[in-house]
């Protein structure tokens, strides 16, 4: 009936609404969270970005790596890391200049991984990655530029079946050195 109708919405509009979900915000973490790399760079930390203040744009303590070898170019890694070659960004002249992995846990921008096989890594860049032969092993470096966001490029590094290495994101020319700093 209308009268036991009315009593039940008056009831319902006494009961307190359901809670919403908290608030997420998406902050850069040091365990090495999926899709933070992107033609400007990595998270809160932008190319260009200062080394003294990559820390604070972080999130957290970096290690340094060969800066004793050589003050004008050496490499940060976060401290979770076990080798510099599963993670890191380098510092050129005092200032980030890219990040690198040779790890499966990270997705370039536009999703590429290492494990992936140079066709499936085509595919998913609509054949726009430009070949060339590998300087020490049978393997290629695919690469693309961005467009319009930065003097960056985007290189993946294959082995001799194809399959994807490592790859590295970066301003120019820091992104082409194939043996670290040089």
């Amino acid at each position: 009936d209308a009268v036991a109708t009315s009593a039940s919405t008056a009831a319902a509009a006494d009961k307190p609404a359901p809670a919403a979900p908290a608030a997420t915000t998406a902050t850069p973490a040091s365990d090495g969270e999926l899709g933070m790399a992107t033609f400007a760079g990595y998270g809160d930390l932008k190319f260009g970005i200062a080394a003294t203040d990559m820390e604070k744009a972080w999130g957290g303590a970096l290690k340094e790596v060969g800066k004793d070898f050589n003050a004008d170019c050496y490499f940060m890694t976060p401290a979770w890391v076990k080798t510099p070659a599963e993670f890191n960004f380098m510092v050129s002249e005092g200032k980030f200049a890219r990040v690198g992995t040779d790890s499966a846990k990270f997705a370039a921008p536009g999703g590429g991984k290492v494990g992936m096989s140079e066709a499936r890594l085509q595919a998913l860049y609509n054949n726009a990655l430009q070949a060339s032969p590998h300087k020490y092993t049978d393997g290629k470096y695919l690469s693309i530029a961005a467009s319009g966001v930065a003097p960056t490029k985007l290189v993946f590094e294959t082995d001799a079946q194809g399959v994807v290495s490592e790859w590295r994101i970066g301003l120019l020319p820091e992104v082409d050195y194939v043996e670290g700093c040089s």
